[in-house]
């Protein structure tokens, strides 16, 4: 059974988090998106923990159904923050959970040692080796996945308070750990430049702070096996199953390169590495992006073993560089999401598998050619840094100048 599965996913209680995000919104959204299957979230929040045990029920395949019959499973988010090898770590570890018992003694053993209450992501200064024992002293099927390895703040191998090998960071725990999120900021293909990796499997989620769709699946894991727990569980730990990867385009996301967003200066690795990673106009160190850590710890000039993946941008990104509006919430650019989804049913169906000339009979040919584009891998994009987002640059015979004819005309 294919299976295209968001896990790392945050409610309304998570810091830097909408707080309008229902599950009724999660699921709705991931419909629209083509979504099969999504994480919770925020599990272990009362509140939150609250609403899902409310509004959606629990089969015995540790599934949990809502009333529509869309499926999730038990997810969260957990921050670590200690000190290890006399250097400050802030990592993120993205967590599943077989089932409610579990997540209730989870729960359970994090209030002995802190607070769960005020944010949905929870804050605890415990090192990731501990935290490996203490899950496996509830349940041998808790799944840790460190999210977003490669982030500049909370990545496990993250220029600012990361590790150089998962092994340095769990140690003899290391067997314990099965798969890494790649993160919106890297791709397999950028992973696989460095060969202590090849070990541990690649899986991708979109980590949105908001429920809706330009985030909610903008990356996702492809599966094929059962809808189940334990066979989802399966294939993040063998890679049987495990088909493949929804990905951003690297350079979308927003710790690609390196740079200094209040000085507005960004930089590739090369040119990074001539100025020691020092800022040219403060004198301080930039923010290390992706590509250079990647680029520092690599032992390969050419991957091996990548497995499949797809790189594509969101929907609402094309539509707003195409018509030059910034917000993904403007009725110019809903009305146009809305009109493509009613005739083309999901936005990973429009990204990647309807025809141009079926595009072009219900949108301008504008848009349907960078959809094309999109798909082909062929967009230019100026990269992310130090927390601002990628951005796609069209040619003017690509966009909708103010000349051209409105929107309304299309």
């Amino acid at each position: 059974m294919k299976l295209l599965g968001d896990f790392h996913i945050h409610g309304p209680y998570a810091n830097a988090c909408s707080k309008n995000t229902t599950l009724k919104l999660l699921e709705d959204n991931s419909k629209i998106k083509g979504l099969n299957i999504i994480g919770t979230g925020d599990c272990l929040h009362n509140r939150w923990f609250s609403s899902i045990k409310s509004e959606l029920n629990e089969d015995e395949n540790g599934v949990l159904w809502s009333k529509n019959k869309f499926p999730f499973l038990w997810t969260s988010e957990i921050s670590l923050m200690y000190s290890h090898n006399n250097k400050g770590r802030r990592i993120h570890h993205v967590l599943l959970f077989p089932n409610r018992e579990v997540v209730q003694q989870v729960t359970d053993l994090m209030l002995t040692r802190g607070r769960l209450d005020y944010d949905g992501r929870p804050i605890f200064g415990i090192n990731s080796i501990e935290f490996v024992d203490m899950m496996r002293s509830v349940s041998h099927d808790i799944e840790i996945i460190p999210g977003h390895i490669w982030t500049s703040f909370f990545g496990l191998l993250g220029s600012k308070s990361g590790f150089d090998s998962v092994e340095e960071c769990f140690e003899d725990r290391s067997k314990y750990i099965h798969a890494l999120e790649s993160g919106i900021s890297s791709d397999p293909f950028m992973n696989r430049k460095i060969s202590s990796l090849d070990k541990y499997n690649i899986v991708s989620f979109s980590d949105p702070h908001s429920s809706h769709p330009s985030r909610l699946g903008r990356e996702a894991t492809i599966f094929d096996c059962d809808l189940k727990y334990k066979s989802i569980l399966n294939s993040i730990r063998t890679g049987e199953g495990l088909k493949g990867t929804i990905e951003a385009s690297p350079e979308y996301g927003k710790y690609h390169i390196d740079g200094h967003r209040n000085c507005n200066i960004m930089m590739n690795y090369e040119e990074s590495k001539k100025l020691n990673k020092i800022c040219p106009v403060c004198k301080k160190e930039m923010t290390i992006g992706v590509e250079y850590r990647i680029e520092e710890l690599a032992d390969r000039k050419e991957p091996e073993n990548v497995p499949y993946y797809i790189k594509i941008l969101p929907l609402h990104e094309l539509i707003s560089a195409v018509y030059g509006v910034k917000q993904f919430t403007s009725k110019k650019v809903i009305d146009i999401y809305n009109i493509l989804i009613k005739n083309f049913n999901t936005e990973y169906n429009i990204l990647l598998e309807v025809p141009e000339e079926k595009l072009k009979t219900v949108i301008d040919e504008k848009l349907a050619r960078v959809i094309i584009l999109n798909r082909m891998n062929k967009l230019k994009i100026n990269p992310g840094y130090d927390g601002v987002y990628g951005e796609i640059v069209l040619d003017d015979k690509e966009k909708f100048l103010k000349k051209n004819k409105s929107l309304g005309d299309f």
